[in-house]
């Protein structure tokens, strides 16, 4: 059988890793192939109107999206049939995703697709790998863009910090003033609103929820708790682990901030496995979800650049311009570990998905407060004593984007230079863990930070803004950077290598939201 390699689908082992050998070839697994969109010509420039601010651009129902860009059925078919061939089943079919789930054993996957699967040792543990690329057979080049799971590495990772014991010289001093979600909204100036009739998606992979932790959180904030359906991807399920320090601090923070400020609005939990299929699965599942029909994303899950193949980065990126398309928001935090994004051997990274031009990437501050008012907000930058900073940069992958022409990078030297490709953030939030969320973690009051605060943050601010609408805000970034003023422009600190300046910077962005002014906003 004549084959072709997947454009993008070259994959290296993790860093420090070693083989253990070829992986179980009786073990069974599922891998998610991603087909081709319908009419990419007419997606591009409604795609393009979005992009110049152009709010006639008529939104498409989820119907009418799967109708005229999803998979068609002959390039389902063909997949359908080539898997036949191999021995493999089906297991899900979505023509809205582009998205056909296919079932088997290693030994099968391994014939299908031309690769060698190793089972791999490292610092995290072990994971099933490959090396190298994916071979297609010749009949589905150019239908095929992607094949997603072969390889079950953790993909992201999530971006809380939980606040740390005070490290002031002078104990006698009082530590920082931390809050609640609705403090840091009553900050901001968030308008009123319930965001009754909303829906918030939230993509989370690992960890869980109790209800009982929630009924006691919301209780002590005198509010009911909302509503809180978790949504199975990929098999994965709402799976406390009962360690504050894991990924149920993720999931407790993102349903603790939304809920608070949007306590009648409904929340939509998508767990899905911690691998890139997991990952775009989880996305487009919520994004094309026909019951729910969320109307905001929140993600608090990433990695820097480097760790993706281009095939998963482009299949991520077409996820989010699906949700821009469909009016649907995306709001995703940029990361802690400062302008490296945690990446070793020097060099600065972003974090994606926030850096994809069709998310709203959300930076950290630190912020301190006098009586209700703003007393100060400065980068979060506490990377000296290992304690995190926000993410920030300019991304290596996507271009500079329209609504992002003209803008210059400050670097932590004061010099100031073009900026050339998609720059990151786009807004930012209260994010320092000294400073931040009083939450409640498997039975347990704590106190948490992150990036991960401010997605749902913001997420949380635009449902209300939606809930008081007839039309949902959609794809916001063309708007706020057509209205910075809107915004409260932070001017003081660095994340690494990146300074905070007047107007848009790769710390903060365009600012921390003023919520009477967004509010105000007939384009948003």
């Amino acid at each position: 059988m004549a084959t072709r390699p997947l454009k993008g689908s070259e994959r290296r082992a993790l860093p420090g890793s070693r083989s253990l050998g070829p992986a179980d070839p009786h073990e069974r697994l599922e891998v998610t192939v991603l087909v081709r969109r319908q009419a990419r010509a007419a997606l591009a420039e409604r795609l393009a109107r979005l992009e110049r601010g152009d709010r006639s651009a008529a939104r498409l129902t989820r119907e009418q999206f799967a109708q005229e860009h999803g998979a068609s059925a002959t390039d389902l078919q063909a997949v359908k049939d080539f898997a036949s061939s191999e021995g493999l089943t089906v297991a899900q079919e979505h023509a809205g995703r582009r998205t056909l789930v296919l079932a088997g054993t290693v030994a099968q996957f391994e014939r299908a697709f031309g690769v060698r699967l190793e089972r791999f040792a490292h610092a995290a543990g072990t994971y099933r790998g490959r090396q190298g690329v994916i071979e297609l057979p010749e009949e589905l080049d150019g239908i095929v863009v992607a094949v997603l799971g072969l390889d079950d590495r953790p993909q992201a990772r999530p971006h809380f910090r939980a606040r740390r014991p005070s490290r002031r010289k002078h104990a006698a001093l009082p530590p920082a003033a931390t809050f609640t979600p609705l403090q840091v909204a009553e900050l901001y100036g968030f308008p009123p609103g319930t965001g009754a009739g909303e829906c918030v998606a939230l993509i989370e992979l690992g960890g869980g929820f109790r209800p009982a932790d929630l009924q006691s959180y919301f209780k002590g904030l005198g509010l009911p708790a909302p509503e809180v359906t978790a949504v199975s991807v990929d098999h994965a399920k709402n799976s406390p682990t009962g360690s504050p320090q894991g990924p149920d601090g993720e999931v407790m923070l993102d349903i603790e901030v939304v809920g608070a400020i949007v306590p009648q609005a409904s929340i939509a939990v998508y767990f899905a496995p911690n691998t890139d299929a997991g990952f775009l699965d989880a996305i487009t599942t919520a994004v094309h979800d026909t019951v729910r029909k969320p109307s905001v994303l929140s993600i608090s899950w990433g990695g820097a650049e480097s760790s993706w193949t281009e095939q998963a980065l482009d299949a991520m990126n077409e996820a989010l311009q699906a949700a821009a398309t469909l009016g649907v928001t995306v709001c995703v935090a940029a990361g802690d570990d400062g302008s490296t994004d945690g990446v070793s051997g020097g060099g600065n990274h972003v974090d994606f998905p926030a850096s994809s031009p069709y998310a709203l990437g959300c930076g950290g501050t630190r912020l301190t407060a006098k009586g209700e008012a703003i007393a100060s907000e400065v980068v979060w930058n506490d990377e000296s004593s290992s304690g995190g900073a926000g993410g920030g940069g300019v991304s290596s992958v996507f271009a500079l984007p329209l609504w992002q022409q003209h803008l210059q990078v400050t670097a932590a030297g004061g010099s100031r230079s073009a900026l050339g490709q998609r720059g990151v953030p786009d807004v930012c939030g209260n994010a320092d863990p000294q400073t931040g969320y009083d939450v409640r973690i498997d039975g347990s009051k704590t106190v948490v930070g992150g990036t991960s605060a401010v997605a749902p943050l913001w997420a949380g601010l635009i449902t209300r803004l939606n809930a008081a609408r007839t039309q949902s805000a959609g794809y916001v970034n063309p708007q706020l950077y057509a209205n910075p003023g809107a915004l409260r422009d932070i001017t003081q600190g660095n994340n690494g290598a990146f300074a905070a300046a007047l107007g848009w910077d790769a710390c903060t962005g365009l600012g921390s939201p003023d919520g009477t002014k967004l509010a105000g906003l007939q384009s948003l």
